[in-house]
Parts: C-alpha cells; structure tokens; sequence
C-alpha cells in the first residue's frame, strides 16, 4: 500500500471523524442551555456544580425542625436528584477538564447532602414514634407503621404491649418482619426497618484521571491528525496570501480612485478576518479532538494495580456490586410517649434525640441463660426492579472499618418466586445484598446492526441473559432482555436515556455488561491493545449506520494488536438466515479481508483473493460497498455515531468476548 494512498485514506477518515468533537461541542452548548434554563427557572433549587448555592441550599434545610417523614420524603427528591447531577458531572465533564478542587467540591456535597437525609430521616423517625400511642394496633396493642415511596420504604413497629408471648413481628399485607428473642419482646423498643432503594453506605466510587502512560497514547492515536489539519490550514494560508499578493500588483499597475481603494481594502480585511476565524475554529477542533480522543481511551484502559489487599469477610466493591438499595435495620429506644394533658397533647423531647438500643449488650453478666441473645432472624423482600442471576449474597455494613463484611450472618435462605431473603443477624444496622459484578462477563457473542437511519440495535449474549440495547442520536433504551430463553419485563424497558445515566440504571438494575479498569483482575478476557480497541470502535461506530458488525471466534486467536470480527452491509431490516459475513482484521492502522471464513477450520491471516490492504475500515468495506450504503455512512448524525462510539468502549466487546 503506497504512502500516498495511505496519506489520502487518513485524510478522508480524519474528516468523518470530526463527528466525535462536533457532538462534544453539542453536548456542552446542551449543558450551557440546560444551566440557563435552571438559572430562568427560578425554582429555589441551587445548582449543583455551585458551591455557595449548595451550602446555602444545606444550612437552611439543616436548620428546618419538626419534620414528618411524609415531608422528608417529599424533600429527599429534591435531594437525591441534585446528588444524581453531582455524579453526573464527574462521570460526564472530560477528564482533562476536571480539576482536582472541582472534584473535591462535589464530592464534598454528595457526602453532606447523604448524611443530612440519613439524619432528617432518624429525626422524622422519633417525631413519629413519639404518636406510637396513639398509633397502636386494636388487636395487638402495639405501634405498627408502613410508609412507601418510589424511593424510600419505612416498616416501623413500636413494642407498647411488652408481651412475651409476641416475638413474631410481620407487616402486614406482607411477608417481611423479623423474629425476635424474649428479652426483646418486654423491652421498651421499637424496630425500624428503612428500605432506601439508592446506597449512600459503599464509598463514593474515585474519579479517574489520565495517567501519563494515557497522556503518550493519546498523543499518538491524534498526532496523524494534527499534522493532517497543519497542513491543510498552512495550504489555505499559502493559498490566500498568494491571491493577495497577486491583487496587490494589480493595484498598483492601475490607476483607480480613492474610494474604490479604500473598499478593496475593507473587503481584503474582512477576508482576512474570516481566515483567521477559521483557523481560529479548525485549531478548537483539533484540543477538543484531542480532548474527546484521551476520554475515550480512559473507558479502555486497565489498571496496573489490583484494589488493596481485602482481609477474610470483607467484600471487595471492585469484584461485587451491591444492588437493590440498603436495609437500614435499627433496634431503638422508644422515646417518651404523647400524653392528652386538659386538651393537650404534651411529651418530653429527649435532648440527646434518637437512641439506638444496644444488642447484645455490651456486659451480658447479670444474664444468666447462656443464649439470652441469640441472632434476631430477619426476612426481607428484594427491590422488584433487581435481577440476581444466582442466589443473592447478604452482607452487613462496618462502621468502624467502613466496609461491608460477610460475617455475622447464618442461615441464609432465598425463595425466587416470592423474592424473599431470610437470614439471622448477630447484631443490627445497614445490611445489603451483592452480586458478582461480572457475573455477566465474558459475553458469549455480539452484534451490532442497523434498524433505521441513525438508528442500531447492539445485543449482548452471555450465560445467563440476551441483553438488546436500542441507540438512536444522543439516546439509548434497553429493548428486551432474556433469561433461559424466555422474556423479561424490566422497568427500564422503552425508556429512552443518555449514554451515561443509561448504563447507571442497568448496572443498578443488575445488568451490568460494563467493565472498568480493574475488571481484567476478576475475569479472563481476551485483552487487547488499548489503541487498537479505540480505533476500531470509532471506525465501527462510523459505518453502523449501513453495516452490521458481529463477534467472530478468530477474534481469540490472533494476537493483542489485532482484532477479528464480522462485517456485511445492512441496509434493511429484512436480515437472511444465512448472512454474508466477510472476515475483517484490523490492527489501528491497517485493514484486511481474511480469506478463512467463521466456519474455517484453521485460522489463517492471509488476504482474501482479489483485495487489497487498506489504512481504515472505512475504505476496507468501501471495497465491496454499495454507493447507497456508503452515502448513509456520510451523512450519519455525529450524535449517533458518539453515542454507538461510547457504548462499544463502555461494553469492550473485543476484549471481553
């Protein structure tokens, strides 16, 4: 392949790549209108990403008393969505744009808008169990509430009766409650199960930032292009500046009036301005290429150094991921009750507030039964938007080693049909259920094919499920999901989300077909090289458009600089039972077709017979292309194509395939 051929073909690839900074720039004129919006709004909700009118949106609600937890609940909305922005910026805004003081601040208000909801709802707690009284039960006597949101859930009981005989605590219309020892059942308590479907426990997850091995890579995958765009500005300038030269002789050759002159150099000096605007727009483009280019290796980067080592018990978040929300399991003190005093109703607030009831207690001699606190069995029911492809694993939160620990808990039992966990506690607090983050990987196989213009369905196949994920512009929708075979309903189906908050909702939802940078420690994968896996994602996000792309088993066989998978063109949704697949390897900067087929027996790199090797996907396929499918690619949308782009790096399917 001669130089000028491969020059001309890189020229051409760095053109339609300019679609990845153009939806960069989209997306930040989005964000920028998004802020004027809030800003016209008006509302009294601050923005997140400033710091004052977070600190002034917190001291204020701090300052609020007297609750109820309807009214908590109500606020925590508010709360939990501007915690949900927070994340949002440090998961979307370009690692190089972020600043270390940046990311501290919201890091900062996520932590503190955490903790006040967590104690908002502890202090609406005792407002309500100080009606306990006047709550109780006809028929048992004590105290039993059920409080439900779209993202809290409140089972309180109060123990007002102190029978013995009752150590059988169920909710009613429901199957959860707890089974509790008799030095409990004539104990002046309450217990508060607080079901919140969101975890402020775990640690916030660490933002990741550009290493300098990164930095080098980057420098590479966008010098070629660089150099391309020098160029054509340095022509463009050469070219002008000839023109003026030339009209300049002109001038001077002819006698002309003075107005006239003064017009010619007006327009001269307005042409100069345009040409220093464009150099000006085509040198923005070319940082925010560089920008958008060190993000998008960042998602397939693999980290060198395995997470700390874990001691015995302790779960490891980069290995399980804890889905459903937590349990917050509370024995607590049951505070002075409402007394009806001449009309009145007085009660005596406890300065020190809320107090936690302490089991076992911390000197147990004055008992004498051995097994005078024995674990409190508990019975909970899993989030119905969850799946847990295995049995789900329960585990309790440290406080004091900040971190989940398996310890403390016997006699598990699951029931899948009722989606009931019950387990035995040696002592109470947050508990949550875990399930192996990369249950899922590695996937089985893949593909990407088009359904419309600006429009692809990408499905992933592995053990335990068939994931089908719909992308159109800058927007995703979970399509349908299969488990043994047959179809299940989620509550993620038909809605239609950005990339980033998309593949939140199914990681929370116990999808998670995304690995990070430490995934390669718990799974063996099919590594390749990170260069090489950016290059083809774009150049597959370019064509999906008008080509349809699917994993190959030769992909295992050659080696880390390359990649092997199947590519036919797709112009209609009417798809052939037996498709005409050709074989493409590709390596970042040469392309071939395979002669071997998928159901070669050996694998072989040889050139397929009368084709030729090429620069770029792109000019690969144009070989045996239509001139329809080729003008589709063209005139793709540039938010299409960046979204199709983050969703191949976010899955990495040819490195966990």
């Amino acid at each position: 392949m001669d130089l000028e051929r491969r020059n001309e073909e890189l020229e051409e690839l760095y053109l339609l790549e300019r679609c990845f900074p153009e939806a960069e720039k989209l997306k930040h004129e989005t964000k920028l209108l998004s802020q004027w919006k809030h800003y016209i709004q008006c509302d009294g909700s601050p923005d997140p990403s400033v710091a004052q009118e977070m600190n002034t949106f917190i001291s204020l609600w701090t300052e609020k008393t007297n609750e109820t937890f309807e009214e908590v609940i109500e606020k925590s909305k508010v709360v939990l969505n501007l915690i949900e922005k927070l994340k949002f910026i440090l998961l979307e805004t370009p690692p190089c744009d972020l600043q270390d003081k940046n990311i501290i601040q919201y890091q900062e208000s996520i932590l503190q808008l955490q903790d006040l909801l967590h104690l908002k709802f502890g202090v609406a707690t005792e407002i309500l169990l100080r009606q306990a009284s006047t709550l109780a039960d006809l028929d048992s006597g004590n105290m039993e509430k059920v409080i439900k949101d779209e993202n809290v859930t409140l089972y309180v009981w109060a123990n007002l009766k102190k029978n013995p005989r009752h150590r059988s605590v169920r909710f009613s219309e429901t199957q959860i409650g707890f089974e509790i020892p008799r030095i409990l059942a004539t104990s002046d308590i309450a217990i508060r199960l607080l079901h919140t479907h969101y975890d402020h426990v775990s640690a916030l997850h660490p933002v990741s930032t550009p290493s300098k091995e990164h930095t080098s890579a980057v420098t590479e995958l966008v010098k070629d292009d660089v150099k391309n765009v020098e160029k054509a500005i340095s022509k463009e300038v050469e070219e002008e500046s000839k023109q003026q030269e030339r009209g300049s002789h002109l001038i001077q050759e002819e006698e002309i009036k003075v107005e006239e002159e003064q017009d010619d150099i007006e327009v001269k000096m307005s042409s100069a301005e345009e040409e220093s605007e464009a150099i000006k727009c085509e040198r923005e483009m070319k940082v925010l290429s560089e920008t958008v280019s060190a993000a998008q290796l960042l998602l397939v980067e693999n980290s060198s150094e395995k997470p700390d080592f874990f001691e015995d018990n302790v779960v490891d978040l980069c290995q399980f991921t804890t889905l459903g929300g937590v349990y917050h399991l509370d024995i607590l003190e049951l505070p002075p009750q409402c007394k009806p005093v001449k009309g009145w109703m007085i009660v005596e607030i406890l300065k020190e507030g809320l107090q936690k009831y302490t089991y076992p207690p911390e000197t147990t001699e004055e008992f004498e039964t051995e097994n005078a606190f024995p674990p409190i069995e508990v019975t909970l029911e899993v989030h119905e938007n969850v799946i847990f492809f295995e049995d789900p694993v329960v585990v309790r939160w440290d406080a004091e080693g900040k971190h989940w620990r398996t310890d403390g808990i016997s006699n598990v039992s699951y029931k899948p049909k009722e989606r009931l966990v019950t387990f035995s506690l040696d002592t109470f607090g947050p508990v949550t259920l875990i399930q192996d983050a990369h249950i899922n990987m590695p996937y089985q196989s893949w593909e990407l094919r088009p359904l419309d213009v600006n429009k692809v369905l990408l499905t992933v196949t592995t053990v335990f499920t068939e994931i089908q994920i719909q992308i159109k512009e800058n927007l995703c929708m979970l399509s349908s999901i299969k488990l043994k075979d047959k179809k299940h309903i989620s509550i993620l189906e038909g809605t239609w989300m950005t990339p980033i908050p998309f593949i939140i909702a199914l990681k929370e939802a116990g999808l998670n077909i995304f690995p990070t940078r430490h995934s390669h420690f718990y799974v063996i994968i099919n590594n390749k090289v990170p260069l090489v896996e950016v290059k083809a994602y774009r150049q597959m996000a370019l064509l999906s458009s008008a080509f349809a792309f699917g994993w190959s088993k030769w992909n295992l066989l050659c080696n880390s600089t390359k990649v092997v998978f199947k590519v036919r063109e797709h112009l209609t949704e009417e798809c052939t039972e037996n498709p005409n697949w050709a074989l493409l390897m590709f390596s970042g900067d040469r392309a071939q077709r395979l002669k071997i087929k998928e159901e070669s027996e050996t694998f072989s790199e040889a050139l397929k017979e009368e084709t030729e090797f090429h620069s770029t996907l792109y000019h690969m396929v144009k070989d045996f292309s239509s001139e329809e499918a080729m003008e589709k690619v063209r005139s793709s949308n540039c938010q299409f194509v960046n979204s199709v782009c983050h969703m191949l790096l976010s899955t990495r399917l040819l490195s966990y395939s």
